[in-house]
């Protein structure tokens, strides 16, 4: 049976367990715009950004832009990869860096201002040879902390094992560690067979992990209910972006709105709820309060520019509105 840990007496605020990301496959994200994409034309372009990006450095950025701390563990390599550290080390994050051969990939980012669509390109991430990969991995597990959370988050590296965060979830368990899992495809099924304490989906991967890719949101909350039903799952928090997000344990459903706003890009939307969520855990608050963390950070994500993340102000706001709703 998968391990679940409902909380630790002693978390708070002040004192919040710890918490460990790993990002195998983190892309610089770079992100501009132009009036009009055109084949076969030189295309003019605004301003550029470039952001340290991928699933765990994002839910590491959040936790750390919201008053919380984490140890942030990825994979980097070749000029992309000293690039990517020089980011995350202004930005004050704390954790390990392991090299490889590869060069760290690069997502694309492109807004078409004439019509306000938006256009990502994700590129192709270096494959990881076997010693590679499972040094992340002994750094994940040295890592982790009695009581702790450990978040595997985005998509593994190619020629990795697909069973690799389940090999992380077995071991979390052994050591007495919540694995919180965003994951796709078979990284997610086999992670899931092992067991763990949380898993985000959008609906989307929810679909593909019940093998019925296209579902209404009630169907998508009665393959949650199932997936929890049979013990391998402790909770669902389900996005479903512009409709708000659904929590599902065994004691039940919970369905929260997004706030309303002005949506600019929805990139990073999804590890920002992950990143709110789990650092609320950590600090002690209840999983209705965590749940709202999420979904205020999804949506003040969700108001920012291009891959820009939440802004502090913002969630605490939003969070604010969701448990005046709630009251």
């Amino acid at each position: 049976m998968a391990h679940f840990i409902a909380g630790t007496a002693t978390a708070s605020p002040a004192h919040p367990a710890p918490i460990v990301t790993l990002t195998v496959n983190p892309a610089l994200d770079v992100s501009t715009s132009t009036e009009t994409l055109m084949a076969e034309h030189k295309m003019r372009c605004g301003p550029s950004r470039v952001h340290p990006g991928g699933g765990g450095v994002n839910v590491s950025r959040v936790i750390e832009r919201l008053g919380g701390h984490s140890t942030v563990i990825y994979a980097v390599g070749g000029a992309t990869g000293q690039a990517y550290r020089q980011l995350l080390e202004e930005e004050g994050l704390i954790g390990r860096a392991i090299g490889i051969d590869g060069s760290t990939r690069e997502n694309i980012t492109i807004d078409e201002t004439s019509t306000g669509k938006q256009y990502r390109f994700v590129l192709q991430g270096p494959s990881l040879t076997e010693t590679e990969w499972a040094t992340c991995l002994r750094a994940t597990e040295s890592a982790m902390r009695l009581g702790g959370y450990v978040v595997p988050s985005g998509s593994l590296a190619p020629d990795m094992p697909d069973d690799f965060y389940a090999r992380i979830a077995r071991r979390a368990r052994e050591l007495g560690v919540r694995c919180v899992l965003d994951a796709s495809g078979e990284a997610l099924a086999e992670a899931v067979d092992e067991g763990v304490y949380l898993v985000k989906p959008s609906g989307r991967e929810l679909g593909e992990l019940v093998g019925a890719p296209t579902l209404t949101i009630d169907e998508k909350v009665e393959a949650a209910r199932e997936l929890v039903g049979r013990g391998r799952v402790g909770i669902v928090a389900l996005t479903l972006g512009g409709d708000g997000a659904v929590l599902v344990t065994a004691e039940g459903v919970t369905r929260l709105a997004s706030p309303p706003i002005t949506v600019r890009s929805t990139v990073g939307a999804g590890d920002s709820f992950l990143g709110a969520m789990v650092l609320r855990l950590a600090q002690g608050r209840d999983l209705a309060a965590a749940f709202r963390a999420g979904v205020a950070a999804g949506a003040a994500t969700a108001t920012t520019e291009a891959t820009e993340l939440c802004h502090r102000d913002d969630v605490e706001r939003f969070e604010r509105e969701l448990a005046g709703q709630a009251a």
